[in-house]
């Protein structure tokens, strides 16, 4: 691992703890050379790349900071914590590498997210789905607002039936 404040290539690891429910390994070093520290951090790389199909056909790279990117935007000013933002993506990031081995469609990614969305919060949920549904007229909207208002809402924290 190389020094990032002197760029050399001898450090030793003083701490290691697992960090992000196990899934990453998080070191703290000391450069040998200049003694100051940094940290590093250890993942799993994922052995085959997910690749996304797009509305036009092409493909690109599974982007989670993609998907954090509309959330933010749809969540805008909302009172709704970052910590809340990044585990809706980790959880749909995690659930399309179980659920698809090669490729998945950028709807299913987009209705996935409009899912836990429409938990979060419901105004981030319509800006999050007037961008993915591309509403041509009000009355389209208003015929998803009304879906949203006569869905059953679930109580907080309570376990599902089903």
């Amino acid at each position: 691992m190389h020094c990032p404040y002197c760029d050399q290539d001898d450090d030793r690891v003083i701490d290691s703890r697992a960090s992000d429910a196990g899934k990453v390994i998080r070191r703290r070093r000391e450069c040998l050379a200049c003694k100051r520290r940094f940290t590093t951090y250890e993942r799993v790389e994922q052995a085959q790349r997910l690749m996304v199909i797009k509305r036009d056909g092409k493909h690109q790279p599974f982007s989670r900071e993609n998907i954090l990117r509309g959330i933010q935007s749809a969540c805008g000013k909302r009172p709704i914590d970052e910590g809340v933002k990044q585990r809706l993506v980790d959880e749909v990031e995690e659930e399309m590498h179980r659920e698809h081995d090669r490729e998945v469609d950028s709807r299913s990614i987009g209705e996935r997210v409009m899912a836990k969305l429409r938990e979060i919060d419901e105004v981030a949920w319509v800006r999050f789905a007037s961008e993915y549904y591309q509403f041509k007229s009000v009355e389209e909207l208003r015929r998803q607002l009304e879906l949203l208002d006569g869905r059953v809402k679930d109580v907080k924290d309570q376990q599902r039936l089903f």
